[in-house]
């Protein structure tokens, strides 16, 4: 496989990484303290065309490829990964989902707004008991002639309070198996629904992270998103796409410490001169940046094969189990390597300790990638392939 990025695919990421040193970066770590959205960098995230990334242009997008998305993705994520989680969802689970299961209405009234950086969107699967299960949900979505009326809750939304709309799953049909669940997509502002508290998070503290309850919130059947029963075949596919991006995130998490904890080591002294020049730093440094380099080969062959049109639901929770345990790891050298000063939120590197922790749990568990990838082993195993 070639790994060549083309003149497109670098333009982006040059575009983007400029723009993130320029505007996120000198920003993020008073974002983070505030715990502020910021609602005038976002505006500008759009008007770069970054909530429509993988939209074709035809809908308002950049119609982007896979690999050029996530490359994006890694370079917000190296400077902050609160702006990057929010892009992230817009594009993979909200923005991507309308354009494959959409009608042309669907995607005119509510993907091209999104694309086009007027609004971000949201993804509305888990509830308060029922994270990693998604099948065992009990929002109700109860059809009412030509209309649904959804009653229900739904937990850990990203940007559930500044979006335009959410993509929302809910039971249709509690006595089938396969076919239980539907998705809807609904505005933030439509009757009904109600934008609960904002979590006080760990990490991600500038990305609006909210509940949100549905109470006999009407819609019309235009507001179903592909046919009755299709909710758990679109969720699961829109995460299989997510997980790229969620690795590429994690990936440039990674490597945003690495840079700080790298720079460093090169300016602190002791023992008469910099701590970089001692072999066993500089033994971490070398294994931060192997597992850096192989989380990125790793989302970019993710990303490829869903390019291709080849399922990657593998790969993908390879990339993801890999690169967001790496981040942590790297996190955690990173602030060790700062010694006390890694503590203390004057420097950098604390804060991409604490975002990379959730890198592991949202958009499926590392125990969830366990699962999908030992399936996945024994199913080749049986047919007989590698």
């Amino acid at each position: 496989m070639d790994w060549g990025l083309t003149a497109d695919q670098e333009m982006i990421r040059g575009m983007v990484r400029e723009f993130a040193e320029a505007e996120i970066r000198p920003n993020a770590g008073t974002w983070d303290k505030e715990k502020e959205f910021p609602s005038e960098t976002f505006a500008q995230l759009g008007e770069l065309g970054l909530f429509g990334m993988v939209v074709p242009e035809e809908w308002g997008g950049a119609g982007l490829d896979g690999v050029a998305y996530c490359l994006a993705l890694e370079e917000l994520g190296r400077t902050d990964a609160s702006t990057c989680v929010a892009i992230s969802v817009t594009n993979s689970v909200y923005c991507a989902p309308v354009n494959k299961f959409g009608t042309d209405a669907q995607r005119e009234r509510w993907l091209r707004p999104c694309a086009k950086g007027e609004w971000l969107g949201a993804f509305a699967l888990s509830e308060p008991e029922a994270g990693s299960d998604a099948a065992g949900l009990t929002t109700r979505a109860e059809r009412r002639g030509d209309e649904y009326v959804l009653n229900g809750s739904k937990a850990w939304i990203t940007s559930g309070a500044v979006c335009g709309a959410m993509l929302v799953f809910a039971v249709t049909d509690p006595t089938s198996d396969k076919r239980r669940i539907s998705a809807f997509i609904v505005p933030r502002e439509h009757p009904g629904v109600t934008v609960l508290h904002k979590e006080d998070k760990m990490g991600l503290r500038s990305s609006c992270t909210n509940q949100v309850s549905f109470d006999e919130c009407v819609l019309s059947c235009d507001h179903l998103l592909g046919g009755e029963g299709d909710g758990l075949k679109i969720a699961l596919d829109s995460l299989d796409g997510g997980r790229a991006g969620i690795s590429a995130q994690a990936v440039g998490i990674g490597q945003g410490a690495y840079e700080l904890a790298r720079d460093y080591v090169q300016e602190r002294e002791a023992f008469g001169g910099p701590i970089g020049r001692f072999e066993g730093l500089r033994h971490e440094l070398a294994r931060m940046a192997i597992e850096i380099h192989a989380g990125r080969l790793l989302y970019l062959r993710a990303a490829t094969l869903r390019d291709r049109g080849a399922r990657n639901t593998r790969q993908a929770a390879i990339a993801k189990l890999h690169a967001s345990e790496a981040a942590n790891r790297i996190a955690y050298q990173a602030v060790q390597l700062h010694g006390g000063y890694g503590y203390v939120t004057d420097y950098a590197v604390e804060r991409f300790y604490r975002d990379a922790r959730v890198t592991t749990i949202y958009e499926g568990t590392s125990e969830i990638q366990r699962l999908i990838i030992a399936r996945a082993v024994l199913a080749t195993a049986q047919a007989g392939t590698a």
